[in-house]
């Protein structure tokens, strides 16, 4: 039964990232394609994959249903928290976890190391769009009529001589962040704070997210930092992960 259930598992995550042919799914479970159709018109009666019209297998949508009624019982934070926490310790900075919300970016939570020294974010608050690292990951991954109506009316107030002051200056750094898959905050809205950025994507794909890992540039220069992004990006892709995301298989 065990083996069963594994071998339908696999079968969903492969028709969740696209087409499959049954000759291809019956190679990746290493059966019999008999016995890879069985178990395909057995998940197809429960609405979980569907035969396509060229005769290959895709998701079912049953699985958006799934999906939809599951969610509900999932909070960002409280999914997040723990890999927050986990990061933190291993690196002994700040952490910050921000949302999109609708046309709102906020913070949904932050843990930081013990001592005086406090960073400038509060949970709830709005993140400052042009400076933060977390507003730049996740609006260089939305659709550009989205990042419009978030960005609409922002000011682009200068609060150190490294901030972004024009709408321009922002698009061009937000096509770099596309191009190397992080952000940063050089000191852009408090000259001895800095820090990088990564995003975090839902069960479809979208960047609904992003964690940050904010130093001191006393603790911390720029070349130490940037040291840091691997379990930054290790603790983004947990989160994802925890959301339902899926890289494609191969």
């Amino acid at each position: 039964m065990s083996q069963t259930v594994s071998r339908a598992t696999t079968i969903l995550q492969l028709a969740c990232g696209g087409p499959r042919s049954l000759a291809e799914i019956g190679d990746r479970l290493g059966v019999h394609r008999t016995t890879a159709l069985r178990l395909l018109h057995t998940l197809a009666e429960a609405g979980l994959v569907r035969r396509l019209p060229d005769g290959t297998w895709g998701a079912g949508h049953g699985l958006t249903a799934l999906a939809a009624r599951a969610g509900g019982q999932f909070g960002l934070r409280d999914l997040a928290h723990p890999h927050l926490a986990a990061l933190q310790e291993e690196t002994g900075h700040t952490v910050h976890l921000a949302a999109l919300r609708e046309s709102t970016i906020v913070y949904v939570d932050k843990i930081s190391p013990p001592g005086p020294a406090r960073m400038y974010a509060r949970i709830g608050r709005p993140v400052p769009l042009h400076t933060a690292g977390v507003s730049k990951a996740i609006l260089a991954h939305l659709p550009p009529a989205h990042a419009d109506e978030v960005l609409e009316g922002w000011e682009f107030t200068p609060h150190t001589p490294a901030t972004l002051t024009t709408r321009a200056a922002l698009d061009q750094e937000l096509r770099a962040v596309r191009e190397r898959g992080w952000a940063a905050d050089d000191g852009e809205f408090e000259e001895f704070v800095h820090c990088v950025a990564v995003p975090v994507r839902n069960a479809f794909g979208d960047v609904t997210a992003a964690v940050s890992l904010t130093a001191l540039r006393a603790q911390a220069g720029r070349a130490a930092l940037h040291a840091l992004l691997p379990p930054v990006i290790r603790c983004a892709a947990a989160i994802s992960e925890q959301l339902g995301y899926q890289e494609d298989p191969p």
